[in-house]
Order: structure tokens, then sequence, then C-alpha cells
């Protein structure tokens, strides 16, 4: 008897010890436009237990990029959890053009589906436009669909994405209700924590409040003067600077959406996500759970004020202050040797052309959408007339219309050669256009290529992307404002981003070895010993991951 039992109390011995080796709970943080410079830049104000217990306690990966073109908020999150790039995964832009219903359409737009917890809403969505799986689908399917995963965001791309296809739920901010809300592709009815907490009107709350800088203003010496010429002014007001009275200005800037576009939408956030770590008992299971988060107003604020304003400082002292909350509550919960946390971001952001103009370092502004559009179109007259040869101009990427090359079937191949080759030539003749890409020259190239090539090789799917597209110089942006920014280039200040990683498993350093943001999820796959998500291109980080 003792040599039958033996044996079977020694391997549920080993099954306590390998459950024990995983964390409770992973929970994945994405900041919606965040640059690594900003831990450094407002690292003397941040307190101890943000930012800074990630930093000191954690593995902070120094030198992580986007490896890939464009760097825009639904790819980045895409490409975070995938470990992979637009050109495997599909998610090539926020929107793009569809070739077949002739319309642009966006990445978690599904009309199957139908909004839960508001009657009408941004509620017909899901992921289903997302081609591989995620390190939370691979985590639920490893658990036999045991584990529990949830995605949170106040952008419905930031909670869909993130959460995968096999996702318990995922939860938005809905802009006209101030509610957080669902889809059918989840549920049909709200959980009762998430209808307390909506009920509990703290969205209200914060759009009846007056956003005042967290320090005094003039404790602000990391960003330019807060009346500054570079950043967009509200409805209501004379000029961008503090105080913002919400209670004011939001019925004439968009109610809800402009709570969101202050600092508030992170405290919001990080309520809701208090009360999702409670509701459904995360990390309390016997298997791992994952909790995926994404911050989205330091995005929305960003595009609004540029990276140098006193409104972004005082959003991300404020977002030290929500992660610190957030930890201290993990560590209650789920106790501080049974979690795992990553921090990264989707993607960066460029200072403001007009700010560099001004001061005599190359930059500027190319706007294309419909005006450009039209251009080419007029353009191509020349040589096509009566024909209307470009469908849209959009991330960049020029959609040829297939109707226009369909009458002569054996000139068609002719035609679109020649388009290809004039448009190209004439959008690359054209300032502030640095390289031009046809899908000829992209089937030409290599998927592990360097430089800029190698990035709009990664981020091109053959199916979804447009027949031409386009890089701009380094400090030129696609917008139609000399106040503001906006991201997406292949160039550094859209590609350098934070990875953080702290927690269970987690050594303390850093390493400034360059690594690629799709080596995340194939180091949290490793860590889980879960199998890679199904596109994954990315490789584990060893610095992490190598135990010896």
């Amino acid at each position: 008897m003792k040599r039958i039992l033996f044996p079977l109390f020694f391997g549920l011995a080993q099954i306590g010890l390998l459950a024990q080796d995983k964390p409770k709970l992973v929970v994945g943080i994405v900041v919606d436009q965040m640059r690594q410079e900003y831990l450094y830049r407002f690292e003397k104000k941040y307190g101890e237990g943000g930012f800074k217990r990630l930093m000191s306690q954690g593995f902070m990966m120094t030198n992580a990029h986007y490896n890939y073109v464009p760097t825009i908020t639904a790819a980045g999150h895409s490409s975070v959890y995938t470990g992979t790039t637009p050109a495997i995964h599909g998610i090539i832009g926020n929107d793009w053009w569809d070739k077949n219903l002739k319309r642009s359409v966006n990445c978690v737009e599904d009309p199957k589906q139908k909004p839960v917890g508001v009657t009408v809403g941004n509620g017909d969505v899901s992921p289903w436009r997302l081609l591989s799986t995620t390190i939370t689908d691979e985590l639920k399917l490893f658990t036999q669909k045991k584990s529990k995963v949830i995605g949170i965001s106040i952008k419905d791309r930031g909670a869909v994405l993130p959460a995968g296809h096999l996702a318990d739920a995922a939860y938005w901010l809905d802009n006209a209700s101030g509610k957080f809300i669902s889809s059918t592709y989840y549920f049909s009815k709200l959980p009762a924590w998430v209808e307390k907490f909506n009920s509990s009107n703290r969205s209200e709350f914060y759009l009846n409040k007056d956003w005042n800088t967290l320090l005094p203003i003039t404790e602000y010496t990391e960003s330019n003067p807060d009346d500054s010429p570079y950043e967009k002014v509200l409805k209501g007001k004379d000029k961008a600077v503090f105080p913002y009275e919400l209670s004011k200005l939001n019925k004439t800037n968009g109610g809800f959406d402009l709570m969101a576009h202050s600092a508030f939408g992170d405290d919001l956030l990080t309520e809701f996500a208090m009360a999702a770590l409670q509701g459904e008992d995360l990390g309390k299971g016997s298997q791992t759970d994952f909790f995926t988060i994404s911050f989205s107003s330091p995005d929305l604020v960003g595009h609004n004020m540029g990276p140098n304003a006193v409104e972004v400082e005082d959003v991300y002292l404020r977002l030290d202050k929500n992660i610190e909350t957030l930890l201290v509550k993990l560590d209650e919960q789920v106790g501080k040797d049974n979690y795992l946390v990553f921090l990264t971001a989707d993607h960066a952001v460029a200072d403001v052309p007009q700010s560099f103009m001004d001061s005599k370092i190359p930059a500027g502004y190319l706007l294309s959408g419909k005006k450009f559009k039209d251009e080419l179109n007029a353009f191509l007259q020349k040589e096509f007339p009566g024909r209307k040869m470009i469908d849209t101009v959009c991330n960049q990427q020029v959609f040829f219309n297939p109707d226009s090359f369909a009458g002569d079937p054996k000139g068609a191949g002719i035609d679109l050669l020649v388009a290809t080759e004039l448009v190209a030539n004439y959008i690359q003749a054209k300032e502030g256009v640095a390289q031009v890409f046809t899908k000829a020259m992209i089937k030409q190239g290599n998927y592990s290529e360097g430089g800029i090539k190698g990035k709009v090789i990664r981020g091109y799917n053959f199916k979804r992307s447009g027949d031409i597209t386009f890089e701009l110089e380094p400090g030129w942006i696609d917008w139609n404002s000399t106040r503001g920014t906006t991201h997406g280039s292949s160039y550094t200040y859209d590609t350098h981003v934070p990875m953080l990683f702290y927690g269970k498993g987690i050594r303390k350093g850093s390493s400034a070895v360059h690594h690629d943001i799709t080596d995340l999820a194939p180091t949290i796959s490793v860590l889980l010993k879960i199998k890679f998500p199904s596109g994954c291109t990315g490789n584990p980080i060893t610095e992490i991951v190598d135990r010896k």
C-alpha cells in the first residue's frame, strides 16, 4: 500500500507545485499613447507605489519598440496580445476601407451584435476581425476555459481586442449614457456588479468636476508653459489653460466624451477596475485568470495637447496614483506574490509639428483623406479621362477602384500598372513624403527585412491594405490643424514604448537590449507555460524567462 500511495502523493505534490509556480492572476496594462521617456521625464514627481514600484521592483525593457507601421491604437493592442503584426493578425488600423463592402469599417465593428447595457450605443462590436489568437485566448484554451478573462477600457477596441475571442466579458464606456456597456457577443445582460457600478453615477460625478492640476502649476517644469499656441482650445474657453470646468464645458464638448478627454477618464476606469476585480473574484479561482486594462485618456488628451503640455504631465501624475491604487488592491485581493503585471503602450506620439517648425526643426503637415483622394483622381484624369480611379486614401494608403479597370479585361492589367506608377511617382514628389511602396514592392520584400520597408511589410495585410502605401519624413504628420498631434509613423518617437514586468516570477532589473513589442506575448506564454498565440512571430525575452 505504501508503494502505491507514495507515488500518488508525490504526483499530487508535483501538481500542487506546478500550480503554485503560476500566478493566480495576470494583469495586462496598456497605456494609450505613452512614450518611454515619460517614465524618466516625470519620475521625480511620481510616488513610490506606482510607476516607480514597477520600475524598481520589477524588470524594465528600456529599448522596446513597435516593429511595423502604422503605429496606432487597434493595431498596437492587437500586436501586444497576439505577438505578431498587422500583416498576420489583420488589424491594420482603427478603421480601414473594406474592398468588398466598398466602405470604411471599424476594427471591432460587428453588425451581428447588439449593445448590452443600453438600448442604443456602440455595442455592435466583437473581436471577429482579429485573425490570430491572443495570449488570453491561449490561456482559456490551456485551462479548458476554466480561466476567467475580463477586458476593460474607455474605448471599445481597447477592451475587446486584448480580451480576445474567448473572453468572458469586455466592457467599455458609452459616451452617450456614461455607462460601461458590453455586447451580445459575450452575454445578453450585464452582471449585477456592473449594473451597481453604473447606478452609482460615477461618470456623472467626474463630468461635473473641475480639472485642475494635481500639484501647484508652477511645479510643472517638465512641460511647456500652460498657455501654449500648440494646444487645442475647447469650445467655451479662450485658451487651453487650467482649470477646466467640465460642468460648464461638457454640453458644448461632447458630454461624457469630454470627461474621457480629461484625466478623470483614468480615475473612472480605475474605479471600474476595482469593481471588476471584486465583482468577478479575479485571482480567486483554481486556474490563472487574466485581466486586461487599457487606459485611454492619455491618448485623448495627448492628441489635443501634444506631449509637452502641462495637461499631459498632469494626466501621467494622476495615472501614477491610479497604478498605485490598482497595485494595492491586487496586494489585498490576490496577494503580493500571487499576481503578475505587465505594462506597455499601444504606441507613442509625435511632437506638434508647428512647435518644431517654429524652432527651425524639420517638420510639417500633409493632409490626406478625401482632399488627397480628390487630388489624385483629378491628376489621373489626364491619362484616364472620365474614370474615378481612386476609392479612398486612408492610413496613408491609396485604394484603387477596381471597377475603373474592369471595362477592358485585356488592358486592365496594363492600366493598373500605369496608374500605380503614376500615383506612386506623384506622391513621392510631394513635400514631406519619405518613401512610397506599391503592392508589388511589398510582395518582393521579406517579413524580417529591416528599415522602413520592413516595418511597412510587417504592417501590410494583402487582403485588407491598400494598393500603395507611403511614409512621411520625420516630424511630419497627417493632420488638419497646427494644434495637437498624432502618431502612426515608423520613427522612434512613435515606436519607443515602455515594457515593464512585475510580480510573480519576475526578478528585479532592466535591459537596454532592443526588443520588439511582439516579444511580449510569447514571454507571457512561457511564464504561464501555455501555447504561443496562433500567429505569433515574436520571441520570448530571455532576460525575463531565462532563470540561469
